[in-house]
């Protein structure tokens, strides 16, 4: 069966003042009705059902992760009481799914991206479920295609000479007429986030697509090789899966998951495991990594601005704008701004330096905690 592992942890610190340490981005509503963490629970939806759907996400996190997702039941929920980064987290999942079924096949995705449309990430989904069910010990991920020369992605770089066709129940077929055809390869190498000189190889080689960290393979696949790989990881993990249906498994969890090395999955798996498959994703996908991102969700208003809110613009152009409530937010003879307002914080920057953003938090720490 199929199972749906949504990683939910996050720090607040890109989307400041609107995200905080104890609201993430993923509780964000950015130019949508839905959060990102319940649309991607909505992207799912008919694919995989709430009670297969695991939601992995910071203790502290809990409460809100069930006040945005009252339809899944409370065991879905699953809080750690440490950050270990994505093997760790991986592997909690994995072991918790195969202990349930042990043909398990999981996709495993962040909390906070945007994509387009529910049906395409569906479609790209049965086809990597497809090519898992052909070869059970491949691990399938998916990569974008790159459209500039991004130095704050990882890249995956494919190798064309070697084509992965999935049996012919695969052809889900690309219903979208403006989207490229999907031709799954195995994987060369993945590479870390690159210096602009790297990233415009990378978009001239036409062989590097962006890592969008969304995987689809089996629980026991991915279990076999965290242990093969990264072994040390298994101890306290295995001690947590056998206490999950007992009423010890909230102190074990507590008492051996802060006992791992936190590593990302990418360093303790992927980069090393031979049977990688990577789908040019049959989707639109944004990381939605600032505020920046706004205007790519946003359409621009008569005079450029792209505006979440209450606001008046008077001789102003090219400004992403966020309000809450009725608040007004008038833009008077000003550009290239971005304008976040709380009821507790306002943000002005220039958006051609939406990087000292991430700068504000650390900077907060020891003057207003209050808001961090």
């Amino acid at each position: 069966m199929f199972h749906a592992v949504i990683m939910a942890g996050g720090s607040g610190t890109r989307f400041w003042p609107a995200s905080r340490a104890m609201f993430p981005k993923q509780f964000l509503r950015l130019g949508g009705d839905r959060s990102l963490i319940q649309a991607t629970v909505d992207r799912i939806q008919g694919l995989i059902p709430h009670e297969r759907t695991q939601i992995v996400t910071n203790q502290q996190l809990v409460g809100l992760v069930r006040e945005q997702l009252p339809e899944l039941p409370l065991a879905c929920v699953l809080g750690e009481p440490c950050k270990r980064d994505t093997a760790p987290c991986i592997a909690l999942a994995a072991g918790l799914a195969y202990r349930q079924d042990p043909d398990a096949i999981q996709v495993v995705m962040p909390s906070d991206h945007v994509i387009q449309t529910d049906a395409d990430f569906q479609a790209g989904l049965r086809l990597a479920e497809r090519l898992v069910l052909d070869r059970p010990e491949r691990i399938v991920t998916f990569g974008i295609r790159p459209t500039y020369p991004a130095t704050a992605f990882g890249y995956i770089q494919q190798d064309p000479s070697r084509p992965v066709e999935p049996s012919p129940a695969a052809n889900v077929g690309n219903h979208t007429p403006s989207l490229p055809r999907v031709v799954p390869t195995a994987v060369q190498q993945f590479r870390e986030k690159p210096t602009l000189e790297v990233a415009q190889e990378f978009l001239r080689s036409g062989q590097y697509l962006w890592n969008a960290g969304i995987f689809v393979w089996r629980a026991k696949t991915i279990l076999d090789a965290i242990r093969r790989y990264a072994g040390e990881i298994m101890g306290p993990i295995d001690k947590i899966v056998a206490a999950a249906d007992s009423t010890d498994f909230p102190t074990v969890l507590a008492e051996q998951f802060p006992l791992i090395q936190g590593r990302s999955i990418d360093y303790a798996v992927m980069e090393k495991y031979p049977e990688v498959v990577v789908v040019p994703a049959p989707f639109a996908w944004d990381d939605v990594g600032n505020w920046n991102s706004l205007a790519r969700l946003v359409p621009a208003d008569t005079e450029g601005n792209h505006v979440v809110g209450e606001h008046l613009s008077l001789d102003s152009t090219n400004c992403v704008v966020q309000s809450s409530g009725n608040h007004l937010v008038v833009l008077a003879g000003v550009s290239n701004l971005v304008v976040v307002q709380t009821d507790d914080a306002t943000l002005i920057a220039n958006r051609d330096q939406e990087e000292l953003v991430r700068k504000i938090v650390p900077a907060l720490q020891s003057r207003r905690q209050d808001l961090v």
